[in-house]
Parts: C-alpha cells; structure tokens; sequence
C-alpha cells in the first residue's frame, strides 16, 4: 500500500500513544513523539516502509501550524503585559542562547553548533505550558498571561531565525546572504501587506457567500499552502509564507471561521510531524549519551529558570510570578523541533545534535508539569523562611480592612459597584492588575490594591480573612473560576457573587457553590423589554408577569436546589409592583393649600406619599398636616393602578400632574 499503509501506522501509533499520554495527564505531543520513536526505523518494530515521504508530509504540518498561529496572532493579547513580552523576551532569548554557546564550549563544539544549539533551547514550549496551566486551573492568572505573551513573541521569532541561522554556515558567503534574505523577506511582507490585504479578504468573502463548507475549507487550505509555496519558490521558508498568509488572514471577517475549519487539518499534519520527529530519534545514541543529556538537561532547566525568573523581577514582577515563570518555562519547545528540520534539511547541524536537541526537549517536556506543581509548596516555603516585597495599595483606610467587600476586578463594573458601596458607607477594597485601571482608582479615591485576584498572597492583603462578600466583575469563566476555587480553599464560608457571559457558565459556577451569579446582558434585555412594553402602555402587572416568567424560566433551575427562588421572586415581585413614582405638582393643581390629611389621600387613592422635595428640602414621611405647594416634588408609593388614581383624583385634568421620574 505504499504511504497509505504508513498514514495509517502512523495515525494508529499516534492515538495510542495520545490516549496513554491524557492518561498520565501530559502533552498529546508526547504521545506523538513516543509513537514515532515505536514505528521509526531504530527499534525493529512495526515501522513505516519510507520515512522520507513521512518526513514531505510532516513539511505540510510545518506550515499549518504557522499559518494558525499567524491567524491567531493578535497584538491585543500581548497589550497587557507588552513591556516583558517585547522587551523581555529577546532579552530571554539572547541570554539562553548564550548559555547555549557556553554549553558548546564546554563540550567542545564549534561556534556554529553552538549557535543552533542555543537557539533551539531559547523556545519554551506553548503547547506544554498551556496544558499545564488548565490543567491546574491557572489560566487566566496574571502569571498566565504573562507566559502567554512571551509564548507568543518566542513563537513569532521561530520566523526569522528558520531565515537567518542557515545562512550562517559561511559568514563570508553568509552575511551578504542573510541580507539578501532578509530584503526578499521584507519586499514579500510590503507585497502581501498591500496586494494580499485587498485580494484575499475579497476572495474570503466571494466564497463565503457560496455557503459551501467544502469550498470553504479549500480555500483557506490553499491560501495558506499556496502562499507558502509561493515563498518558497522566491527562495524564502515555506513555513514562513504560511505564518505571513495567516496573519494577512486574521485581518478578515471571516479569521474566526477559518481558523476553526482549519484547526482539524493542522492537528492531523501537526499528529504526522511529532511522530515524524520521534522517528529521527536515535535510541542507541540516547543510551550512549545519557550520562550528557542528563547534564545538559540540568543545565538548561537552571539557566532557563533562572534567566525567566530574573527577567520578571527586572520588569517588576514580584512574589510568586519569578517562581511561575521559572518553573513552567524551562522547557524546550515543540518548536524547537523544527528549527531543528530546518538545520537537518539544510545540512547546518548533524543528526547528533538533532537527536540530542530531541531528547533535551522530551524530558523537559515530561518533566514539567511535576515542576510546575511544585510552584505553591515552594513560595509558601520562601515566604515562611524569607521576607517577601508588600503588594502596592492605595487609599486602604488607616484602621485596615475589618467586615468588607472585595471587588475583584476593578474596571467599569467594578468602579460602579465601588461608587455605589462608597455612597452607602460601606467599607470595600478592589483588586486590579491593570496599571491604567489602578490609576482611574486612585483618582477616584476607591481602595485598591495592584495584584492578580488569584493568588494567595494577594487576596491575604485584601482582608479575605475579615471580608463579607466577595464580588467578581471579570467576564472571563477561567479566571473567575480560579478566584473561586482560591476563596473556597481560603475562606469556604464566604458568599460570592460573580458576573457570567452564558447560561453555561452560569451553571458550572453555581455547580462550584458561587452564592449569586448575574449575567449582565440578560439583566440589560430584560430592562430593554420592560421599557417597551411600558411604552406600549402594558400594565405593570402584565409586563411582571412576562419578566418574572423569564427570570423563572432561567434563574429557577439554578436555584431549585436551595428551594429559595421561588421566595425570592415572590418577594422580588411584591416590590416591584408597590412602585415609587415622583410627580411634580403644576400651578393650576386644585391640591396648592390643601394638606395630606384633608385630601384623605390614603383612603381615596390606595397610594402612600412618601416624600416631598420642597424648595430643595427633602421632607420624609411628611407630617398628614403637610399643605402641598406649587413645583412640589411628590413621591408617591404604590401600583400602578394606585398611581394612576391619585394622579386622576388630586387634579382637575389628567395631564396636569404629570409624572417627571420613574424610579421603578
């Protein structure tokens, strides 16, 4: 059967090895890379007949996951964190580099495998990190986001360096190569920036509007190879027209939907490259090199940790975030593997060397979920045996914090419920990471503290111990989930009401015990009908009614187990129905003179008034002896029918007394 039998050896192995990886809880790319090791050509066990037409293939999963990677690319993910990811990433990547070429130096290798050698090490791995992260509920942290950006920066220099390195062979010939390169590389980028921006979004659109799925898919496949090839026949990577074609790509409509049909393909050429990878291993080299591998293995995971810890102090990350970047990104990555392709392909390195890259980066792949584990014990050690830096706070009362509510997240949402906790004299803290949003709440006077929601060591200072209430404003399920599972560990009493997108959501946060969940654009529809359907002139009762069967009809479910909605609503429903209505009192009101005792209000309307704005006063429960004026302010107290009697009875025309504010 020729390939076909090798497709699908390959393919069984990989599913096998995937499934025994999700079983021991590590990377599929592991299972992958084991399952090639088994039907490579080294073992003498069941193995493809031709592994250079294997390896053809695998060139295809090279540029799909470039191209992906170039339509997932978005500078908005890298905004919050743009300083060290920037900036500290080429720095990260220099310095590893360099502790690449001092590791060649001590093994004796020339400059130049050094060089590779330290490039290849410099690439953590995205897959494994992001793995490990979810998999222990650490996504969405600040220490998270943090990893991502320089993920994303360390994936983006992949480009360059697949360019650049095998140029570097003959510095002589080289440099005026490199520069060459370098010019066909930009004069590509200007072509598709400006000819690819107009032409293939208009394309995308053509054949969206066809409605065939099919098309569909070919087409964003062949934008992607197609535009690879094209680079590569102008003498530049194929997978670097790929990356180009896909960031062109992201600029269009319909980005989303094309990276979501193209994602299956992808993972299956992406499944044929790892095992690809895994059959160029040499296991006897492994067995007689393994005393090497394990040093170069050490040292690579010190230096990494070490050089990924001191760049987040450097940019002023403090307390556990040296730590988490330290720890989960020593690691060397799947892209690593293909630079390494790339040296083979283009004879700069030797198999060796491929092979020992190979192992390096399989044990630190294995190894680092335990590491990461190992983050939480290891901070509670350092801040029980070693002083750890303050979190910055702003405005915190002098006393400190004593029966208060934490409002994690302090942006729109979480400054208005600041707003309103400080105009009822209630004592808040927020929490916020972002520098922008620490700023709009040290001008507004609202308590705040600069830290990640998520950690331990931030919700200690923001008084998780004495707190009442806990408020979370993100959008964001993971992170909310995070802070959730963190308050549960740390106080299990403590109620929590958090904001949700979907109903989803809603469910899986009340599934974790969240005491209130609130989904803002439910809440803002709802409001929207209600404001219809009183222009409409449906009566409160009626438009109650509808409203509170759709609250029923969502929040129910939730609640039945507490068997506490039911009351809620029925007590939700008497109030809204004894609405408050302010009505001003015209100069022609036949009540100017009268008071509330000889107008019998009481007893010929059903309504209650409540308060009287006079003059700028504002009367309360105004006495029965109280003689109404002209330009009074009324606040009347009842239903709509109510309302509506007191407005009929209490003037000599029905338009005199008008409502002006409508507090319902």
């Amino acid at each position: 059967m020729g390939i076909a039998a090798d497709i699908a050896i390959i393919v069984v192995a990989a599913l096998v090895g995937g499934l025994i990886a999700q079983r021991l809880r590590q990377p599929l790319i592991l299972g992958y890379i084991v399952a090639g090791i088994i039907v490579g050509p080294n073992t003498g066990l069941i193995s493809v007949s031709d592994a250079h037409d294997i390896e053809l293939l695998a060139e295809i999963g090279v540029g799909l996951l470039l191209f992906a990677l170039g339509i997932e690319f978005s500078f908005k993910e890298l905004a919050p964190v743009r300083k060290i990811a920037l900036i500290g990433t080429p720095i990260q990547m220099a310095l590893t580099i360099a502790v690449g070429w001092g590791v060649g130096a001590l093994f004796g290798w020339s400059w130049y495998i050094s060089l590779w050698f330290g490039a290849m090490i410099a690439l953590s791995s995205t897959m494994v990190v992001l793995k490990t992260l979810m998999s222990q509920g650490r996504m969405g942290t600040l220490s998270s986001r943090v990893m991502i950006g320089m993920l994303i920066v360390q994936d983006l220099a992949i480009v360059p360096m697949m360019i650049i390195l095998p140029e570097l062979s003959n510095l002589e010939a080289g440099l005026p190569a490199v520069g060459w390169a370098i010019l066909r590389a930009a004069l590509f980028v200007i072509v598709m920036i400006y000819g690819g921006t107009r032409i293939i979004p208009k394309l995308m659109a053509y054949i969206a509007r066809w409605n065939s799925r099919e098309l569909f898919l070919l087409c964003v496949t062949a934008i992607g190879l197609g535009v690879g090839y094209g680079t590569y026949l102008f003498g530049l990577s194929f997978a670097f027209g790929a990356f180009v074609a896909g960031m062109v790509l992201s600029e269009s409509d319909h980005s989303y939907q094309a990276l979501s049909d193209i994602i299956p393909l992808r993972d299956l050429f992406a499944l044929i490259f790892f095992v690809s990878v895994g059959m160029l291993l040499e296991i006897d080299y492994l067995i007689a090199n393994w005393q090497m591998v394990l040093i170069i293995v050490l040292i690579v995971a010190v230096a990494k940790a070490a050089i990924f810890g001191g760049i987040s102090l450097a940019f002023g990350y403090r307390n556990v975030m040296p730590l988490a970047l330290g720890i989960g990104m020593f690691q060397v990555g799947e892209f690593s593997f293909v630079l390494a392709r790339t040296g083979i392909q283009s004879n700069s390195i030797e198999p060796e060397l491929y092979s020992l890259i190979l192992s390096v980066a399989f044990i630190t792949m294995i190894v680092t979920p335990i590491a990461a584990s190992a983050v939480g014990p290891l901070y509670a050690l350092r801040k029980k045996y070693f002083k750890y830096e303050p979190l910055q706070s702003i405005n915190l009362p002098d006393e400190g914090l004593d029966n208060h509510v934490v409002i994690a997240g302090a942006g729109r949402v979480g400054q208005y419920l600041a707003g309103v906790l400080q105009r009822l004299g209630l004592n808040y803290v927020a929490v916020e990471l972002d520098q922008k949003r620490i700023d709009q709440c040290k001008e507004r006077g609202i308590p705040v503290i600069y830290g990640d929601a998520s950690q331990e060591v931030v919700m200690e200072a923001a008084g998780i111990e004495k707190a009442r209430l806990i408020l979370i404003t993100t959008p964001t399920l993971e992170i909310t989930r995070t802070v959730v599972n963190l308050v549960h560990r740390l106080r299990p009493d403590l109620h929590i009401v958090a904001r949700v997108e979907s109903i989803e959501e809603m469910e899986k946060l009340h599934e974790m015990g969240v005491y209130e969940v609130v989904q803002p654009e439910f809440e803002a529809g709802m409001e929207l009908t209600r404001q219809a359907l009183l222009h409409l002139k449906f009566s409160a009762q009626e438009i109650q009614r509808f409203t509170d069967g759709v609250r029923q009809d969502l929040y129910g479910p939730l609640y039945h187990a507490q068997n506490a909605y039911d009351m809620v609503a029925t007590m939700q429903n008497a109030q809204r129905l004894m609405e408050l209505e302010w009505m001003k009192v015209p100069e022609s009101s036949p009540m100017i003179g009268e008071s509330i005792q000889e107008l019998d209000v009481r007893s010929r309307t059903g309504a209650s008034v409540v308060a009287v704005l006079h003059a700028g006063d504002l009367i309360t429960n105004p006495n029965p002896d109280y003689a109404f004026d002209n330009g009074d302010m009324v606040a009347i107290l009842g239903n709509h029918e109510q309302r509506a009697h007191f407005a009929d009875v209490m003037r000599c025309e029905a338009a005199q007394l008008e409502p002006v504010l409508d507090l319902a």
